[in-house]
């Protein structure tokens, strides 16, 4: 039992090599180091069924192909008001095939301008492929929802507000997650293990971008609203985020920034490498998707124990077997104190995580889970 949970943790960590999440071509092609990625979008007014370039940063001659694609996908009724849709596109640029995120912002309704219900703007943001795309989809939502309120037909603002925006759509949607393991490198392993545990991290001696980039890296790697959650989760994120002794503090003013009231464990140190080699090979889609692997070992952990520990209310055999399997999983801090908020109303539950947790503090004098 226990060597398949080895063999499934380093499979979902070798995701250079395998990766159910991408073809055998892709994957060759993240084994590589990429210096950089190409992005390019485009904005057009829609107005009775008719698309206006408003401006775009691809090339000329594929332009008219990207709107060809468009106004296909709007006669069909593919792109609903506010709702991103992607697909890959094939155009003439380098990649030929991209990754294309669409999105249609409706105008304003206006009792004044009732010709104009249905209008809008169509927002494009292409770079990388289909399925890389899709992995942060919530951030291009979100970026695009943030041109709302700046966009009007006449677009007297398109070069001091739009197109700067646009034209940093794949910086601030998609890099975040590789500047923060560039900026901590060895250290992301406290900032992976912080997020797991509903620890509060605060960031010095930086400007609010990187403050930011932090806050959202924490945040892709939580849980929270993927594991079944109830009021003594959210009682445990409060008291965590209440227990200043306890926050994680990352000091930017030096280099290597330095952490302060750092923890980590086996589970969180053994991803450090795989979240290095993606950054070294400049790759924020690989990035990502080691991360979204790093959340479902961990969910499958956390259901695992939960399992454990049903059995061994019922059995001391499998009481035994869950020493064991919080020993080798590596995560033994994280899974029990998940446990505890969840199983926090149930007396025997909390009986059986009593023991665990001793069992795990004599295993664990002078080393970690």
């Amino acid at each position: 039992m226990f060597t398949s949970q080895t063999s499934s943790f380093q499979e979902s960590i070798d995701v250079d090599e395998r990766d159910v999440d991408f073809d055998n071509e892709e994957i060759a092609g993240f084994s590589q180091k990429i210096q950089q990625i190409n992005s390019y979008y485009a904005i057009y007014y829609y107005q009775n069924t008719s698309l206006t370039l408003l401006d775009a940063s691809l090339p000329s001659e594929a332009e008219p192909e990207l709107r060809s694609y468009i106004s296909r996908r709007l006669s069909k009724g593919a792109l609903l008001g506010g709702m991103g849709n992607i697909a890959t596109v094939e155009l003439s640029i380098p990649e030929q095939a991209v990754g294309c995120y669409c999105c249609l912002l409706e105008q304003e309704k206006s009792p004044e301008q009732p010709e104009a219900d249905g209008n809008g703007w169509v927002v494009c943001l292409l770079g990388g492929s289909e399925k890389g795309l899709n992995l942060f989809r919530i951030e291009l939502d979100k970026y695009v929802q943030g041109l709302q309120g700046c966009l009007t037909q006449e677009m007297h603002n398109l070069e001091t507000d739009v197109r700067p925006y646009l034209n940093q759509w794949y910086e601030e949607s998609v890099m975040h997650i590789h500047r923060v393991v560039q900026l901590l490198q060895t250290n992301v392993g406290f900032l992976l293990h912080a997020a797991l545990s509903h620890k509060l991290v605060e960031v010095t001696g930086t400007d609010e971008k990187t403050k930011a980039d932090v806050a959202r890296f924490i945040k892709a790697a939580s849980l929270q609203g993927l594991v079944q959650e109830d009021t003594t989760t959210a009682s445990l994120c409060k008291a965590m985020s209440e227990d200043s002794h306890t926050n994680l503090i990352i000091n930017c003013s030096t280099s290597p920034p330095t952490p302060t009231n750092e923890v980590s464990n086996r589970f969180c140190d053994d991803w450090i490498q795989a979240f290095l080699n993606a950054a070294e090979r400049f790759n924020p889609f690989l990035l990502r998707q080691i991360m979204e692997n790093f959340k479902l070992k961990a969910i499958q952990d956390m259901n695992n124990l939960k399992r454990f520990i049903r059995q061994a209310e019922m059995s001391h055999y499998a009481l035994f077997r869950c020493c064991l399997f919080l020993q080798s999983c590596g995560n033994g801090d994280v899974l029990l104190q998940n446990a505890r908020a969840e199983h926090s109303s149930f007396p025997e539950a909390c009986g059986i995580i009593n023991v665990l947790e001793e069992f795990l503090g004599e295993q664990a004098q002078g080393t970690l889970y």
